[in-house]
């Protein structure tokens, strides 16, 4: 099943994601939120509502991150071998380590589907990013990597927005990755049981159009079981965690010459099974 968090005239909510439309189950369970219900371990309770009538249409809500809310955001960099090619080949000085690269976003720096990605008025180096994010389900700390699979509830396309010039004015990218509204996620998360192999997913980014970005899963240079162990170790993880995989060879810094977002553009994450999202590029208010 696909789940969705949203805004309607009522305030927030969420649902089950159909092809016609959203279940909403806010109303129908004893939970206020997509997060509480996996911190409950109720997926399996809201199954029994899929066949029933839409609530809502998708034009009739605002559709925000599927996890509004997390505890956590993590983001591993330069996880494809590509991209860490590529950036190597573009000057920067990274090689490839024995350990993931983990930063963190706020939350509000992310957007849902649908919803504007903001250029910020103080750069021009608006670059896009697709990435394979996962949405922790079960509680742990120390996780083996043998039972990582036990910890995921889901997973959802991201697009990790980056602000180039920001990202490199110091060896500390955070900056560069946590401008307001600059990065998106969504428009669903996929339940995990629905995706059988989270390691072999075609992902790929189009912008006005055309495909920039072409990988698959299966090239991470640290994959999902060794990022949640690695994280793990980190703090404990908690239910509705979201942890950005990485994004492959293709962004806009690294090309010649190089591609930045600005008003107007259309980017979309697509993701083999588990969707495509879809931002619109405006420009921060004066």
């Amino acid at each position: 099943m696909r789940f969705s968090s949203y805004i309607t005239s009522a305030g927030p909510s969420f649902g089950i994601a159909t092809d016609k439309g959203l279940v909403d189950l806010k109303v129908r369970t004893a939970h206020e939120t997509l997060r509480e219900l996996i911190a409950a371990n109720n997926i399996g309770e809201a199954r029994q509502f899929a066949g029933e009538a839409t609530d809502y249409t998708f034009d009739a809500v605002t559709l925000v991150p599927p996890i509004p809310d997390p505890a956590h955001i993590f983001c591993v960099g330069t996880n494809y071998l590509d991209h860490l090619k590529e950036a190597q080949d573009a000057g920067l000085d990274r090689k490839q380590n024995p350990n993931p690269s983990i930063f963190t976003r706020f939350p509000d720096t992310l957007v849902g589907h649908a919803e504007a990605l903001v250029k910020p008025k103080v750069s021009n180096q608006f670059d896009f990013e697709t990435e394979l994010a996962v949405i922790v389900g079960k509680p742990g700390r120390h996780i083996a990597r043998e039972q990582a699979y036990e910890h995921v509830a889901g997973y959802t396309c991201f697009n990790d927005g980056s602000i180039r010039d920001w990202q490199f004015h110091t060896s500390q990218i955070m900056p560069g990755k946590n401008f307001h509204h600059s990065g998106a996620a969504g428009p669903w998360m996929v339940e995990a049981a629905d995706i059988s192999d989270p390691a072999n997913l075609d992902i790929s980014l189009r912008l006005n159009g055309e495909i920039m970005q072409a990988s698959n899963t299966s090239h991470l240079i640290f994959d999902i079981p060794a990022i949640i162990a690695y994280v793990s170790s980190l703090v404990p993880l908690q239910p509705g965690d979201v942890i950005a995989t990485g994004t492959p060879a293709g962004v806009g810094f690294s090309r010649k010459p190089p591609v930045f977002l600005t008003p107007g553009d259309i980017c979309e994450v697509i993701i083999a099974g588990v969707g495509t999202l879809r931002n619109k590029v405006i420009d921060e208010e004066q």
